[in-house]
């Protein structure tokens, strides 16, 4: 009886609850990481590893070579070029993308019929596989495609080579993997913009302040949170650039559009397996050495609005 009287208690029954719940959580989420431990873990060990190892499959011998697949790369021009390539995709492409998006957002802002369905339509491409996507440009900016039959409208008889010249391939692909994310980007600016207090917008629209002034002044500063994560999704997420890229360029012309994964995968293909490794640890370098700041940045200027 007194057993009984205790767990019946106020302060008793409250807590006796939560710890068996809690309990019972982490044993559900063993398997989540066990899942984790070996899809994502164990890989980037054993990556680690062989990234500085002379593995390839002309020799059973695996052994320990240091940084000789770095120096390896760099010497054959297949380090620094890719690794030039993968950043100049990476900000191209986020540039795009938020630029785009936030421009989108703004005119979207408001919940009507309309607009609902501007958004559904501009976050479709949203839901296509990213070789899809590539297939599709591809087609579009031929020469004798529709974009450059569109353009002759206006300057008859274009027909440049967008995925054929370096100086416009690398901005090319840069835009579809733009405009397949665009509709989440906007999707994000679109709730940070309608999450700004209406009286606030109210008071400024009282003091003078005009659209412009009102957008640059009071809802850009307050988007600090989505523009956060947009900038560091889209700029961190252009790392691991493959799909788009290889599906319309597949790395040219020659190697103008050769991102680090895409090298990667030539490394792989020959049998390279050392220095394929030593590839993808520089984009998990990559992502470390700038994701980090870049958060570390973004989320202190969120704190200072």
């Amino acid at each position: 009886m007194t057993s009984t009287r205790t767990a019946l208690l106020p302060g008793k029954t409250s807590r006796l609850p939560r710890q068996g719940l809690g309990a019972g959580l982490r044993r559900f989420a063993v398997p989540a990481y066990i899942m984790v431990g070996i899809f994502f873990v164990l890989p980037q060990l054993l990556n680690l590893y062989f990234a500085f190892t002379n593995w390839t499959t002309y020799s059973s011998d695996i052994s320990w070579n240091g940084l000789g697949n770095f120096e390896l790369l760099a010497k054959q021009g297949r380090l620094f070029h890719p690794l030039a390539v993968t950043l100049g995709y990476a900000v191209v492409a986020m540039i795009f993308q938020n630029v785009i998006g936030l421009s989108l957002a703004y005119a979207l802002r408001r919940s009507t019929p309309l607009n609902g369905l501007f958004r559904s339509l501009f976050f479709l491409p949203v839901l296509l596989s990213p070789l899809a996507v590539g297939y599709i440009w591809r087609g579009l900016l031929k020469p004798d495609g529709p974009v450059n039959d569109a353009i002759s409208v206006v300057v008859p008889g274009f027909g440049w080579a967008w995925l054929g010249e370096p100086a416009t391939a690398l901005a090319a692909v840069a835009f579809m993997d733009a405009w397949k994310w665009i509709g989440l980007t906007t999707l994000v600016y679109i709730a940070g913009i309608n999450s700004v207090p209406g009286e606030v917008l109210e008071a400024a629209k009282l003091d003078g302040a005009n659209g412009w002034s009102s957008f640059w002044r009071i809802t850009f500063p307050l988007l600090a949170p989505a523009f956060t994560f947009n900038v560091v999704s889209t700029f961190v997420g252009a790392f691991s650039a493959y799909d788009v890229i290889q599906a319309s360029t597949g790395g040219g012309p020659g190697d103008s559009t050769r991102a680090l994964f895409v090298e990667l995968r030539l490394q792989w293909a020959q049998g390279n397996f050392g220095t394929g490794s030593a590839l993808g640890l520089m984009v998990t370098l990559l992502v470390v050495v700038i994701a980090v700041p870049l958060v570390w940045y973004l989320r202190r200027r969120e704190a200072r609005i």
